[in-house]
C-alpha cells in the first residue's frame, strides 16, 4: 500500500513530530551571538533578512496569493508546533496581530540559565520583515524579552519604519 501524502501545511517544511524540540532555542541564539560577535550587528541582520528572504520564500509566496488569512493560518500552525508557546492569533482584513504572552525559545533559555543575545527579539522583525515584503505587507513589533505584540500589516507609504527601541533587550 503506498504511503499517504502527507497533508498540506501553511509551513515551509514538513515535521511528523506535533512539537519541535526546544533545544532548538540554544542552536539559534548560539549562532546569533557567534555572527555578532564575529562578523558585526549588520552581518547578523543580513543574516536575519536572508533567512526570512530566502528560506521562507515558500511563506512569502502563500502570504501574496492568501493574504492575511494566509499570514494568521500560517503563525497558527508555527506556533502549534513551538513547546511552550503561548500566542493568541487575531485576524482582520487589514491587520494579524500576534499576541505573544510567552515566547517559547525566551522561556527556555531562561529556564536553562542561558545568556540571551541582547538583541534576540529583533529577528523576529528582521525575519518577519523579509517574508512580508514580497507580499506587500509590513510587520512591526512591540514589547520583546518574552513577551511582545506583532503587527502584520499591509505596507502603505505612510506607514512609519520601525523603530528598533521598541523591540526590548533580552535578558
Amino acid at each position: 500500500m503506498p504511503e499517504a501524502a502527507p497533508e498540506p501545511t501553511p509551513l515551509p517544511y514538513t515535521d511528523t513530530k506535533p512539537v519541535g524540540h526546544a533545544d532548538f532555542y540554544f542552536a539559534i541564539n548560539a549562532t546569533f551571538r557567534f555572527i555578532q560577535r564575529h562578523r558585526g550587528e549588520e552581518a547578523l541582520r543580513r543574516y536575519w533578512r536572508d533567512l526570512g528572504g530566502s528560506y521562507y520564500r515558500p511563506v512569502a509566496q502563500k502570504w501574496t496569493e492568501q493574504g492575511m488569512h494566509g499570514v494568521a493560518e500560517y503563525w497558527r500552525a508555527f506556533f502549534k508546533g513551538e513547546p511552550g508557546a503561548e500566542v493568541e492569533v487575531v485576524e482582520s482584513d487589514d491587520e494579524v496581530r500576534l499576541e505573544v504572552k510567552r515566547c517559547p525559545a525566551i522561556a527556555h533559555l531562561r529556564e536553562h540559565d542561558r545568556e540571551i543575545v541582547p538583541n534576540f527579539c529583533q529577528h523576529c522583525y528582521f525575519v518577519s520583515e523579509a517574508i512580508a515584503a514580497p507580499a506587500g505587507m509590513t510587520v512591526r513589533v512591540c514589547g520583546g524579552n518574552g513577551c511582545c505584540t506583532q503587527r502584520f500589516l499591509k505596507q502603505t507609504a505612510d506607514a512609519a519604519p520601525q523603530d528598533l527601541e521598541d523591540i526590548a533587550k533580552a535578558s
